[in-house]
């Protein structure tokens, strides 16, 4: 039996910001939200692109090259590396981004022998797209001798993958992708100048602490072994599920209709996160006095008051949760399982968010082993980022692929449709027994159609 193709590294190089600001030369000093991410793993994600027949490698590298350079003068962190501030007399121990004392941020060139319909047409993501990405395995506090932010090109026979790989203690979801969205941008505008490209919106460094809070916060560790651990997944089949914007509306309108034939409050995203809730639930056929739970990541920016900008950089993301056992939830209908998430989420306010700072700044640091219940289900990600609207020479991504990091029995992440008009994608990770079990849940696969 042959053995499949495997990523074939050509060439890296790191890359510095095109010339230097005054605030660049700045430590920037990390908030309780990006500290409590240092023992988890980078983002990572990127898209699939079919190859134009005028294909060029070396022009296509070089604006690469040259557009991610321009684009760090604005997201200059990304060019940085970590540094641990420890002192005894008083005691300190805290993590700051030197952006001066860093080769830069990393790229990678790489070959697959392999084709788009290679990585598109099998039923679960072939493994060697988790090869498509930079900082495999590896954690945010790696990022000390690490690049924070990698791109690799992926050249295959007839196509290109662009894949990003940001550390999350450094950005959340919102933030990798107003980086990539901003990288997307300059490329597009780059004539071949050597000089600084304006961008829609530029990035706030201005990171946020309680009022009276200190910038450096002090961890009460001596020793980053304290604080960090690495996760290994289990063997897990991965697969893309496509909701059309008819189905979802069916979805949003059903839960609706159950719960109150007069509230029209459950939305889409909501419906579907009570649906998935409810089907792997079922799939997985636990005992009825087994509790499980559903995690929402939600952005806080606009959730604080006063609100963050929009273009608040940094981590400002936190999960909010529903429990239930499991003969509750399934012996309640969609619209109850659908308006329990929907309290979860119309509850987080601002006060909330704040006591929830306030346990962070004790020192607070996840750990992606405790965050992986094997009862339970997450939903990362969102369909509102703007995905395929990233271009870099060849027309619209075919396709959005992740890597290894942060996938676990149970994870679902939310992608916008490759048809846009409130289409949904969803990456679903599941045991290999109980993804099967899902595929043939009629519920579930029912639900895929209009």
């Amino acid at each position: 039996m042959a053995s499949s193709p495997t990523v074939q590294y050509v060439s890296d190089c790191f890359i510095k910001p095109l010339y230097d600001s005054e605030e660049s030369k700045k430590p920037v000093y990390l908030s309780s939200w990006d500290l409590a991410m240092l023992s988890f793993q980078y983002i990572q994600k990127g898209l699939l692109f079919t190859k134009p027949s005028s294909f060029q490698l070396d022009p296509l590298l070089q604006k690469l090259k040259a557009s991610l350079s321009i684009t760090l003068v604005h997201f200059y962190p990304l060019a940085g590396r970590f540094k641990t501030l420890k002192q005894e007399n008083p005691p300190l121990y805290t993590v700051f981004i030197d952006c001066v004392n860093s080769p830069g941020a990393r790229f990678i060139h790489a070959n697959l022998d392999s084709t788009v319909t290679d990585i598109l047409s099998p039923k679960d993501v072939p493994l060697v797209v988790q090869s498509f990405f930079d900082h495999d395995r590896a954690i945010n506090h790696d990022g000390h001798d690490l690049s924070l932010l990698t791109i690799q090109l992926t050249e295959l026979i007839d196509g290109v993958f662009i894949g990003c790989s940001v550390n999350h203690a450094v950005a959340d979801g919102s933030s990798f992708w107003h980086f990539f969205n901003s990288f997307s941008e300059v490329f597009k505008a780059n004539n071949g100048q050597k000089q600084s490209i304006p961008i829609s919106k530029s990035p706030n460094f201005n990171h946020w602490f309680p009022e009276g809070h200190s910038p450096i916060i002090n961890l009460p560790y001596t020793h980053h072994d304290q604080f960090t651990s690495r996760h290994e997944a289990p063997n897990m089949r991965e697969r893309f599920f496509h909701f059309s914007a008819e189905s979802l509306k069916k979805l949003k309108a059903k839960a609706n209709q159950e719960f109150n034939s007069n509230t029209n409050k459950i939305s889409s995203l909501q419906a579907l996160s009570a649906h998935m809730w409810r089907c792997i639930t079922r799939v997985r056929k636990f005992p009825s006095d087994q509790m499980t739970s559903c995690g929402m990541l939600v952005n806080n920016r606009a959730r604080l008051d006063p609100p963050l900008p929009e273009n608040y950089f940094g981590n400002c993301i936190q999960t909010v949760r529903r429990n239930a056992s499991v003969g509750i939830l399934l012996e309640n209908n969609l619209g109850w399982a659908a308006w329990e998430l929907h309290q979860a989420v119309v509850n987080h306010k601002n006060k909330e968010i704040r006591e929830w700072v306030e346990k962070l700044e004790c020192g607070v640091v996840y750990q992606l082993g405790s965050f992986c219940d094997p009862c339970s289900i997450v939903i990362g990600s969102s369909p509102r980022f703007d995905m395929y609207g990233n271009e870099f020479g060849f027309g619209k991504g075919v396709a959005l692929r992740s890597g290894y990091a942060h996938k676990f029995d149970g994870k679902v992440s939310l992608y916008e449709g490759i048809e846009g008009d409130g289409n949904m994608d969803l990456e679903v990770c599941l045991l290999p027994h109980f993804m099967a079990s899902l595929e043939t849940d009629k519920e579930f696969m029912d639900s895929l159609s209009s």
